[in-house]
């Protein structure tokens, strides 16, 4: 009797592959920038002669370089191609964190750390694009699935990583662990990233990129505000109502001019839409989480920041552990039961997060924890994924730069909404810390996103849901 042909791997399948585990790496690289500097700022206030406090500007200035430019990375992407602007990108990152490293004054770590905000702008959403160019619509949910992890890894393994560089070693490796990282992701994009032919834009719009980069630099500005600092009212007030504003603006503009920075038609889609609303509520859960826990650890049990940071890991293992059963749980069941359990069952760990004691059981908290990350990482990877089930090839660009922008809004407002959650926590029940209130209110934030995913349509997501494998097609007959 014949074989019946087993399914296997194209040439095209593995490069697609490929790609993806390379920009995932250098979304690591770009998402553990981000965090991993808060574990060493006093010892680089003391290294540099100025106050620990004043190192948060750092932070602040990578952070605020990511959301202003990020909306011009469409246009740079259709103006010299996909592989040229990625290569280009973690060259400038790579560079940057050897001028990090060798910084020897504030200004110039700050001015350093600005440069590296320009690599990472463009290295996230233009190395998504060309993944999601090269990626057909059958093979998406494993290619974002592949992309999802290093924001989900990142925040969660910084704290450790980067108290165990500066315990054992300095400040400086924190920087100089990119540059190795950095040559090697170059090397393989060479190799993988395909070759496009540029597009001949149109002028860039640059009212448009004005007023959405002031409208997110504000806003990502104040969620700086709000986590690092205790601002007044009034300058709470300027930095929320002018990034408002500038928003405001800026799509009444794109709406009205010929050719705008980026069409905003994604917006009436569907999936993409609920993919950055209730989404946006889910990646605030996902960054405020691993903020609170070492705080928790530390500041209420009185434990190690070693031992809170290995016990934040397991959050991790979760995350690692569940993503074998992501595309079979999405084949099987689809998109809108998955984000349902998946966003119900991560506001669950969260609340049993908020009844946590020092007298918890370690294994019992582990365990938590891992539940709690694979939660997360399904959520995570269902919302990333359907965002552009329906979004034709020819607006991926577009969609692309605007689903970058809103993500980094969200992330940006992860810290501040967990740190405003604690401090008004510690108002109300001051004896607890403020920690129980925190999370309950975090959690609270990720119920509103599984109310919004049962509104969405039973068959969303149908056109790249991966088909169901028959037996005779997973193990082949004789």
């Amino acid at each position: 009797m014949p074989d019946t042909p087993m399914t296997t791997e194209t040439t095209a399948d593995k490069r697609a592959r490929n790609l993806a585990l390379l920009v995932a790496g250098t979304f690591f690289m770009e998402n553990l920038d981000g965090t991993i500097l808060t574990t060493a700022v006093p010892s680089i206030g003391r290294d540099l002669g100025v106050p620990a406090l004043a190192v948060g500007v750092t932070i602040t200035a990578y952070l605020l370089t990511l959301a202003m430019l990020i909306p011009l990375s469409g246009w740079i992407t259709r103006r010299f191609g996909s592989r040229r602007v990625f290569l280009t990108a973690i060259a400038v990152f790579t560079v940057a964190s050897v001028v990090c490293a060798a910084s020897s004054t504030l200004a110039e770590l700050t001015a350093a750390r600005v440069l590296q905000g320009v690599g990472g702008a463009m290295m996230v959403p233009v190395g998504r694009l060309a993944v999601l160019r090269a990626t057909d619509k059958a093979g998406l949910v494993r290619a974002v699935a592949l992309l999802t992890w290093p924001a989900l890894a990142a925040p969660v393994i910084a704290p450790l990583v980067g108290g165990i560089l500066t315990t054992y070693g300095s400040w400086h490796w924190i920087f100089l662990i990119n540059v190795p990282l950095g040559v090697v992701a170059f090397a393989f994009a060479l190799r993988l990233v395909p070759r496009e032919r540029p597009e001949s834009p149109p002028r860039l719009d640059w009212v448009g990129l004005v007023l959405s980069s002031a409208g997110v630099g504000a806003l990502v500005y104040l969620a700086s505000l709000l986590s690092d600092g205790k601002p007044t009212a009034v300058e709470v007030a300027l930095w929320a109502i002018g990034g408002v504003l500038a928003l405001v603006a800026a799509v009444v503009w794109q709406r009205r001019v010929r050719h705008p920075l980026f069409d905003l038609g994604a917006l009436r889609v569907e999936t993409f839409r609920v993919a950055h609303a209730g989404g946006s509520l889910f990646r605030l859960a996902v960054n405020a989480v691993p903020f609170l826990l070492p705080l928790l650890f530390q500041e209420r049990f009185g434990w190690s920041p070693v031992l809170s940071g290995s016990l934040v890991l397991f959050v991790f293992v979760g995350n690692i552990a569940i993503k074998p059963a992501t595309t079979p749980l999405l084949r099987r069941f689809g998109f809108r039961p998955v984000l349902i359990v998946a966003s119900s069952c991560a506001a669950l760990s969260i609340v049993l997060m908020a009844v946590l004691s020092p007298e918890t059981p370690l294994w019992l908290l582990a365990l938590l924890l891992v539940f709690s990350g694979a939660a997360r990482s399904t959520g995570f990877t269902a919302y990333n994924t359907i965002a552009f089930a329906d979004i034709d090839r020819a607006e991926m660009t577009d969609a692309n730069t605007l689903a970058s922008t809103l993500q980094q809004v969200a992330a940006g407002f992860g810290i501040a909404v967990g740190a405003l959650a604690l401090r008004g926590g510690t108002l109300i029940a001051p004896d607890s810390g403020g920690f129980a209130i925190a999370f309950l209110v975090v959690a609270g934030l990720t119920l509103i996103a599984t109310i919004e995913s049962l509104a969405l349509s039973r068959d969303a997501g149908a056109s790249i849901r991966p088909a169901p494998r028959s037996r005779s097609t997973s193990r082949g007959t004789a």
